[in-house]
């Protein structure tokens, strides 16, 4: 390996980065920012770009890997990304329109906010997840700000998610349970859970940036029992458990 050092790994993928055409500014983020990774945790930079950033330019440094276009993980808030390996580690970059960041910025300080369907999430990323990503990360270049959680989305994300929590647990158990459709009812508890935990946190006003911590953070730890055992005939009770946890848990958290 080049760098023994993680520092100096670091500064060098950073430095790399800014050096790409229209990039403002270099995070680094994840479990690497806030310092709970594993030894074997990938590398999340975000490269924060105005105006016509081209993908081809990550191509040109030559690192291993899969770069993909602009857009090409959902079109939304997420508009793309790289998996690289540098140097025997691996390395996620995250493309980030910064006027599309600000944008979400000011929304999120205005307690709006919209729900995007995304690969490997349940429950969908909320609009904020980016302006979350700045709150948690390290600016390795540039300026970029640390936003505090905008009390009047605590107010609405705390709403609109267990709105959207409690509306699939009662379709679950109106037109599925008296079905016995068990994947059904099983997939619903699931998104339901991740909603009420994503409501969870947005009144506490704690930042989340993906669905890895987001039952542990909200403490939502006993949530898997609720889902052990299944059966066709026992599914409306399945879905009153859960539903009775998740109101008592959200319940316990004071609106601000």
């Amino acid at each position: 390996m080049r760098f023994q050092d993680d520092d100096a790994f670091c500064r060098y993928v950073a430095g790399e980065l800014a050096g790409l055409p229209h990039v403002v500014a270099v995070a680094l983020g994840g479990s690497r920012a806030t310092g709970t990774h594993r030894p074997d945790s990938d590398w999340d930079f975000g490269i924060y770009y105005r105006g016509d950033f081209s993908p081809d330019a990550l191509r040109a440094l030559g690192w291993v890997g899969q770069v993909f276009e602009l857009g090409a993980w959902g079109g939304g808030v997420f508009n793309g990304g790289a998996w690289l390996e540098v140097d025997g580690r691996r390395v996620d970059v995250h493309y980030r329109d910064w006027n599309d960041v600000e944008l979400r910025l000011a929304e999120a300080r205005d307690g709006r906010f919209h729900i995007e369907r995304l690969l490997f999430h349940l429950a969908g990323i909320p609009s904020y997840i980016v302006v979350a990503e700045l709150a948690r990360a390290r600016v390795l270049h540039g300026e970029l700000p640390k936003p505090e959680y905008p009390d009047a989305l605590r107010k609405a994300a705390r709403r609109i998610w267990w709105s959207d929590a409690q509306l699939h647990l009662a379709y679950a158990k109106a037109a599925h349970a008296p079905r016995g459709h068990v994947v059904h009812v099983a997939g619903a508890i699931a998104r339901a859970t991740c909603e009420a935990a994503h409501a969870i946190l947005a009144a506490r006003g704690q930042w989340i940036t993906n669905e890895k911590t987001l039952l542990e953070d909200a403490g939502l730890h006993d949530a898997d029992a609720w889902l052990t055992g299944l059966e066709p005939g026992r599914l409306v009770e399945a879905v009153d458990i859960a539903a009775d946890r998740l109101a008592k848990a959200i319940a316990a958290v004071p609106e601000s």
